[in-house]
């Protein structure tokens, strides 16, 4: 308890109260390094980003944040946070911080999507993020009015950087729509429907992996046979949490000579931004349906 009033003491005394536009850079938190990829992409020079969860080697479900994120997050004027229940530890924290000038983009409020939404991987629907630069190119806009022109330009060239990776799903969907894919967590569940594929692996099996909980023998059972009886063409598995579990489903899939794939819930670094991340993510699924090659790790 102790510690909570001390994390909402440093929160509160870095609040500022200006709501003059802003000179100088504009100080961006993001919860995801992939937002704060693309944060950096549309403010450029103008923008200073932190991005609180970057390690692929951590469970961003249970991050817990330290005082010293707290404090920059006290002091950003623009915040992004995923939402849906994915990063709450941010909620709490500008709840403690008082900063009329700051802006917050919570992407599962700008997609419209309700608290219920049950799976929380946002940034895998190709449809988000030209959203979340949009946002962005007018959230910086209305901090630094005379370089707006510069923010908008900037979305518009990552908007039209996202084709490559449109085309793969575009491409993969017309040579191989309806491919059977086995899955643990719904990690890339939007870019597997985007892609086409036919995802076997029930979702609330893929619900209690994600939240910790222990499946059902019975649907531990049927996610096992979707390997021993080669029903399905490929495993995608959430590479930065590994358990014995899940291990069990890698190895019967590698028995079964079924290629597995892992895919991640923040960007890989370094070597990555969001649209090559992507990319590498959908031809990592091509090479495993197309040539049965596994790719574990980026």
């Amino acid at each position: 308890m102790a510690a909570g009033l001390a994390l909402i003491a440093v929160v509160s005394a870095c609040g500022a109260t200006s709501s003059q536009p802003v000179k100088d850079t504009i100080a961006v938190v993001a919860a995801e390094n992939q937002y704060g990829d693309v944060a950096a992409q549309i403010g450029g020079k103008d923008v200073s980003v932190t991005s609180v969860e970057s390690n692929p080697n951590t469970d961003p479900h249970t991050y817990e944040v330290s005082p010293s994120i707290a404090q920059q997050v006290g002091a950003a004027l623009v915040v992004i946070q995923n939402g849906v229940g994915y990063d709450n530890y941010l909620t709490r924290i500008l709840s403690a911080s008082s900063n009329p000038s700051r802006r917050v983009l919570n992407v599962q409020h700008l997609l419209g999507l309700p608290d219920s939404t049950p799976n929380p991987h946002l940034w895998y629907d190709p449809t988000t993020m030209p959203k979340v630069a949009n946002a962005l190119a007018a959230d910086y806009a209305a901090l630094k009015p005379v370089d707006a022109s510069y923010f908008t330009a900037n979305a518009s060239r990552f908007i039209a950087s996202l084709n490559p990776w449109l085309q793969a799903l575009s491409s993969f969907k017309s040579r191989y729509a309806g491919t059977p894919v086995a899955t643990t967590e719904p990690v890339a569940d939007y870019m597997l429907q985007a892609a086409g594929a036919d995802n076997l692996t029930p979702f609330k099996f893929q619900a209690d992996i994600m939240n910790g909980v222990d499946p059902a023998p019975q649907d531990v059972s049927l996610e096992t046979s979707l390997f021993t009886q080669h029903k399905v063409k490929v495993l995608v598995y959430n590479q930065q949490v590994t358990d014995t579990l899940t291990q069990t489903f890698i190895s019967a899939a590698q028995s079964a000579k079924i290629p597995v794939i892992g895919v991640y819930e923040t960007m890989p670094t370094p070597g990555y931004n969001y649209q090559s991340w992507m990319l590498a993510e959908v031809t990592s699924l091509q090479k495993a349906v197309a040539d049965g090659i596994s790719t574990q790790h980026l």
